[in-house]
């Protein structure tokens, strides 16, 4: 489905009440671009903040500026529930963008780049090199880049030619020697090739020439008998939102296909070339792809800023924070033990990465996989990693007979074409492949285990709040549950049979699924502290996901707060809510974390009368109080029954209120305000240390939240 702003709420859109969803999103990666100028982190930890910051922004122009241009473009100006059309709404988005940009380039230029000279690490100009070593990248260039690069030159025989999503590019000006006339070409930077290439390495001494500027610097190869006039950098971006309705195509896995290709010649929505450019080539270049002045973003330094990403990841330990090894889960530190025995002991509570994900949910289906008494195992895929354990497993299980079903979601945006691989891979080795429910996208992170035992069968399940992806487990924040409760088990069977078959379940015994029963029992328990609040009973909520957006959510918010409920929100991402305003939200606190770890845990709690937070309510899943999770998504959130899994839970809270390191405060005015440590805090702890630090420490001395 394509990704919608939800439609109109009850409340008429108005500016006061709610921030801009985009605006906000913005604001979230200002706070990841402010960790690149932090000098508390290593620098070529700073150096990848500047590439994910890149990173984050390539998405956001291909799915919320693409759709704002598409609504543009179709006439449509119905306003957000902030009040903004889309045409003020990009207008803001541009000059906010370039002004982020700006500051990018400002600590690349006069702080990361100077400081990696002093390291050692030189990012050299083709000038710079000698001509001995110039004599050598150009051996080099003849043989490993040139069969590769193809001009594509624009004349009465040649049409302009296909410029790809996210391509770096080199814009010609050539002619014949001695005349005038001056004609385009194009020359794709291949990726297939590294960014940088090494002119020394010796010691700690790292130099290396980008490619486009050994490109650059001998195009004469490539238009030979030619004059080259000018020469522009550039870099486009297209529309990711281009999709077709699900009911289009009668196989998904067609439709999905279908919708790739779609995107991949979707219209132009951004332009991106250095802080000079040569106006003759850019007018011509945005006449041929129909974008305007207002669509070009210039700006010095790099064009690809992720090309940065190699610099990052070079063999430099001293430049980077200490690698943390997941510790393993207190319940199976003995890898040899029965871990369906030990799951029958008692639930397991797990908190990754600080706790190995490879040691316990990779464990748990690996063991159902070469467990004989296993009969069944069904799993999610919503996003995993290239050589996922997850399908090697399952297709050892599927191959010794086992009834293996898997959920792969193939439109979790920007892995479509993985996860289109996968399933084809798993069915090739007999597995189960759903596509889910149609008109819906499964982003819930399930597992389930059927087992022989005794006389009859018993189910397991994992229930989290991340991917299944053994590479993000490392770097994601995120929780779960190791289960064979019966009452969770239960619902998990029935989760399964909604998504890989005919359900018309609507009703579940503890788990909260959207769109089904979701969005009415959060609305319950919110309202549950309204009355407590009334009756002088302890009322509080306590939240923490990615994103907030749901106006029907932030409605009941509101008037929670004006109730004298105490709310807590801590949104790593956007929030249209707004906070802390006199006679509406005086009483909701939002703060964001963010560093070494992405935040991406989801939790909920409701006091439910309860002075003692560990005595109330609590619950974990895949859910952010967004619309689309709650009304175009298949989600679960899951109890947390056992009171060690509460405690831990409500120590987290703690911690995250504690955090005066990575923590920012969500102004009334829509900015953030990042904390301040105290003097003389200890290193380890939240004030000082952060979040991600303190956890780490936790769990390194056997005491894991």
């Amino acid at each position: 489905m394509t990704e919608q702003t939800q439609p109109p709420s009850p409340a008429a859109p108005d500016e006061a009440r709610y921030f801009n969803r985009d605006l906000s999103w913005l604001e979230f990666n200002r706070r990841v671009l402010a960790q690149a100028a932090d000098e508390s982190f290593p620098l070529l930890e700073r150096v990848k903040f500047l590439a994910i910051f890149a990173n984050n922004l390539d998405e956001f122009f291909m799915k919320r500026v693409g759709l704002l241009k598409r609504y543009i473009a179709s006439g449509v100006e119905t306003p957000s529930p902030d009040g903004r059309r889309p045409t003020r709404t990009l207008g803001e988005l541009r000059a906010m963008t370039k002004g982020l940009q700006a500051e990018q380039a400002r600590i690349w230029l006069e702080i990361a780049r100077p400081q990696l000279v002093e390291a050692g690490i030189h990012i050299l100009r083709y000038e710079d090199l000698a001509e001995g070593e110039r004599c050598r990248v150009d051996q080099w260039y003849r043989d490993n880049v040139f069969p590769i690069l193809t001009p594509l030159a624009v004349d009465p025989g040649h049409k302009f030619p296909f410029i790809s999503n996210l391509s770096e590019n080199l814009g010609v000006l050539v002619g014949p020697q001695g005349g005038t006339e001056q004609l385009f070409a194009r020359i794709k930077v291949p990726d297939v090739l590294p960014r940088f290439v090494d002119i020394e390495r010796t010691g700690s001494v790292i130099r290396l020439l980008p490619l486009d500027e050994l490109i650059k610097n001998n195009l004469e190869d490539l238009f030979p008998g030619m004059t080259i006039h000018r020469v522009m950098s550039f870099r486009l971006t297209r529309n990711a939102s281009v999709q077709t309705k699900d009911d289009e195509s009668d196989n998904l896995y067609e439709h999905v296909e279908a919708e790739l290709q779609l995107r991949r010649f979707a219209e132009a929505v951004r332009m991106e070339v250095p802080e000079h450019p040569c106006e003759e080539m850019l007018r011509y270049i945005l006449e041929e792809l129909l974008l305007t002045a207002e669509d070009v973003y210039a700006r010095p330094g790099p064009l690809e800023y992720q090309d940065l990403a190699e610099i990052a990841s070079l063999d430099r330990p001293e430049l980077k924070l200490s690698h943390y090894r997941p510790v393993s889960p207190p319940a199976l530190a003995d890898p040899e033990a029965d871990i369906f025995a030990l799951i029958r002991e008692r639930d397991i509570f797990l908190h990754h990465p600080y706790e190995s994900f490879k040691e316990s949910v990779e464990r748990f289906i690996a063991a159902a996989a070469r467990d004989p008494d296993v009969l069944a195992i069904k799993q999610t895929i919503y996003r995993t990693s290239r050589d996922s354990p997850f399908v090697a497993s399952l297709i050892r299980a599927a191959e010794d007979g086992k009834q293996v079903a898997c959920l792969v979601e193939l439109r979790a945006r920007f892995d479509e074409q993985k996860n289109l691989r996968f399933a084809r891979m798993l069915e090739k080795h007999g597995v189960h492949v759903a596509y889910g429910v149609v008109g819906l996208k499964t982003h819930c992170k399930c597992s389930l285990v059927v087992r022989r035992e005794g006389q009859g069968l018993r189910c397991y399940a994992h229930v989290g709040t991340g991917n299944y992806n053994p590479a993000t487990a490392q770097l994601y924040t995120d929780l779960g549950l190791l289960t064979c409760n019966p009452r969770i088990t239960e619902d998990v069977v029935g989760l399964f049979n909604l998504l890989t078959g005919r359900s018309a379940q609507t009703e579940y015994n503890e788990l909260l699924i959207a769109p089904t029963t979701m969005r009415e029992r959060f609305s319950a328990l919110i309202d549950n502290e309204v009355e407590h609040a009334r009756a002088g009973r302890p009322a509080r909520i306590f939240a923490k996901f990615n994103s907030l957006e749901d106006i029907n959510i932030t409605e009941r918010l509101y008037r929670a707060s004006q109730a004298g409920v105490k709310i807590e929100l801590v949104v790593r991402g956007f929030c249209c809510l707004r906070p802390g305003v006199p006679g509406m939200s005086e009483n909701i606190r939002v703060w964001s974390v963010v560093g070494r770890f992405l935040e991406h845990s989801r939790v909920f709690h409701f006091a439910d009368g309860q002075a003692d937070p560990v005595d109330g309510k609590w619950y974990f899943g895949s859910a952010d109080w967004m619309y689309r999770n709650l009304h175009d998504r298949v989600e679960a959130v899951c109890p947390a029954y056992d009171r060690s899994a509460r405690e831990r839970l409500c120590r987290l809270r703690e911690i995250l209120l504690r955090d005066r390191k990575r923590g920012w405060d969500l102004r009334p005015d829509g900015s953030y305000l990042l904390r301040t440590p105290p003097e003389g805090a200890d290193e380890e702890s939240p004030e000082a240390g952060g979040t991600f630090r303190h956890l780490m420490h936790l769990a390194r001395a056997g005491t894991p939240v």
